[in-house]
């Protein structure tokens, strides 16, 4: 939603409408740019396997991080989890995949089954080099000949990494997948890191020399300091939309989505690229997992799931709250919304599945219209309903009272409505984190700010200001120097942050403003260098001879008496 439209809203902050040409970044779907900087790079290693033979633990032992769920359960994996890796100092991407659980010909009602083997079957397109990964405990099983076919056809370079070979006593077992027809076998254990070097260094060897040449589809050109912050994290409650927004704003079948909640298991970093007026700037959306309430997490696939969301958040830069447009604000989005505070992230709330309430706001449009005709008065605390995105908006903001910073977006995954205002308000919430306040433009606002309204005093006590910086970006950090912290209170603070933002904006951007007590007294290099030349350091008495006694007063010497009974008169 605008701030044009938004009631009491002090931002600047207008999407405006433009033609934007999204491409995705997959490789040999789309064309690839070389680039350093790109999270998905030349040379991609798909890792394909039945269910439950350890693809996940081979893929996190690789990358050297705990991205993918790893877990006793079969079909935990759904999604293409991809992640850029590194061999001897060039860089590879390497994707996990889901397990390929139906055979040829044979048809299942389990919609997971079938749209995970149809990701297997993009990421097998996709790849370079293919690692196979199968059980030596369990041997060759018919899964395992399906997934030796497929992989035949596709006509990959294939190696077979013979997994769960803890001990060398294992090893006699992995003569047995010879027959899958595959030349290279290796015998690994995933989990505890055993011969993982030998098994990467041979799929390494079939990647191409050469990155594929991006050329063609490089109309534009790319905007690498525009968009610092570009991890864009989408969070919210199971089955808001998160999945059929990220494929709508890529235009792919990317992630699966379907209607039974819980679908997305894993954090899915999905890169694309957006062109605008001639300029490509590039993102990676995080898609995750919807996060339930805590009583409600009754396994420990949704306890990783829901830490992985956890962990992208973090990771972010801007992080996107989904909201179901059909239930409203419920205590739980509020919940995900004070992790997201606490992490000090931006943040744009998008508002989803609006075309299932459009008709309904219409009619109540009409209603409102009509009764304004009549001149009809509504009872005592009878509250008008919501009917104009404007008023919805408003709503949600008073909902969300502690991300009232936050720009309000209605969208539909569905139809695509209003997509291209919330790409806009990524650009525009990106160009927000990376503001910096000339520190003398900040100190006049601010001076005026203060002269406006005083802060409150503490007896005689009054809080003085003497100067403030910006030190920090992404969030924005603004550090008063104050004669007094105390007098520098909680509202105080909301009224000053308040002033800030109808000065300079910050839409989408958490505020910290800090004050620090100055000292009272400064002392100078100079004066204190000065003050140790005159300050003599005392003198020394040469080694083996004591110091000279004390001329005059208490430190006169007294005469030696000498040994008792000498020298005495009886």
């Amino acid at each position: 939603m605008s701030a044009r439209n938004a009631p009491n809203r002090e931002s600047a902050f207008v999407p405006q409408s433009r033609n934007y040409v999204v491409t995705s970044r997959e490789p040999r779907i789309a064309n690839r740019r070389r680039s350093p900087h790109s999270p998905l790079v030349p040379g991609l290693i798909a890792i394909v396997g039945r269910p439950n033979v350890g693809k996940s633990a081979l893929f996190n032992r690789i990358v050297g991080r705990r991205i993918a769920i790893v877990h006793d359960e079969a079909g935990v994996t759904r999604d293409r989890v991809s992640a850029e890796a590194e061999w001897r100092g060039r860089p590879f991407t390497l994707v996990d995949t889901g397990g390929i659980g139906l055979e040829r010909g044979e048809k299942t009602d389990d919609v997971m089954t079938r749209e995970t083997v149809g990701q297997v079957d993009v990421a097998i397109e996709a790849a370079d080099a293919i690692i196979f990964v199968v059980d030596v405990q369990e041997g060759i099983v018919p899964l395992d000949r399906e997934v030796a076919f497929r992989l035949r056809e596709a006509g990959r370079p294939v190696i077979v990494a013979v997994n769960k070979v803890d001990t060398a006593k294992a090893e006699p077992g992995v003569d047995e997948f010879t027959e899958l027809g595959f030349d290279e076998i290796f015998p690994i254990a995933a989990i505890h890191g055993r011969h993982i070097e030998p098994l990467v260094k041979a799929a390494f060897g079939k990647l191409p020399a050469d990155a594929p040449d991006g050329s063609s589809d490089d109309s534009g050109d790319f905007d690498e300091a525009a968009n610092p912050f570009s991890n864009i994290c989408i969070v919210g409650r199971p089955n808001v939309g998160k999945s059929s927004i990220v494929n709508a704003l890529t235009k792919s079948e990317r992630v699966i989505v379907s209607d039974i909640p819980g679908t997305t298991r894993d954090a899915v970093d999905v890169p694309f690229e957006v062109e605008t007026d001639g300029v490509r700037q590039k993102y990676t959306l995080i898609d995750t997992a919807g996060v339930r309430k805590k009583r409600r997490v009754d396994n420990t696939i949704e306890f990783f799931s829901v830490k992985r969301t956890e962990s992208a958040i973090e990771r972010s830069d801007i992080v996107v709250l989904v909201i179901d447009a059909e239930a409203g604000v419920t205590m739980q989005d509020k919940k995900i919304a004070d992790k997201i505070t606490e992490e000090r992230k931006a943040c744009i709330l998008v508002v989803n599945k609006w075309d299932l309430v459009a008709d309904a706001v219409t009619e109540a449009r009409k209603e409102q219209i009509a009764e304004r005709k009549e001149k009809k008065r509504r009872r005592d605390g009878e509250a008008a309903p919501e009917a104009t995105l404007a008023e919805f908006g408003g709503w949600v903001q008073e909902k969300m009272f502690f991300l009232s910073y936050a720009p309000v977006i209605f969208t539909s995954a569905k139809s695509g409505f209003h997509l291209d205002r919330l790409l806009e308000s990524i650009r525009y919430v990106g160009a927000q984190l990376r503001q910096r306040i000339p520190t003398a433009l900040l100190n006049r606002t601010l001076r005026d700010i203060l002269e406006k309204h005083p802060a409150p005093t503490e007896g005689n006590a009054r809080l003085k200001f003497y100067y403030a910086t910006q030190t920090d970006d992404a969030p924005p950090t603004i550090l008063m120097f104050v004669n007094r912290k105390d007098l520098f209170t909680k509202d105080y603070a909301r009224y000053v942050e308040k002033s800030l933002r109808k000065s300079f904006g910050f839409e989408g951007c958490p505020l910290i403003i800090a004050a620090k007590p100055r000292p009272k007294k400064v002392e100078s290099i100079r004066r204190a260098s000065d003050k140790a030349k005159k300050k003599k350091p005392a003198r020394k008495a040469p080694f083996g001879k004591k110091p000279a006694p004390k001329k005059g007063g208490k430190g006169k010497e007294r005469p030696s008496r000498g040994k008792r009974g000498v020298g005495r008169k009886k």
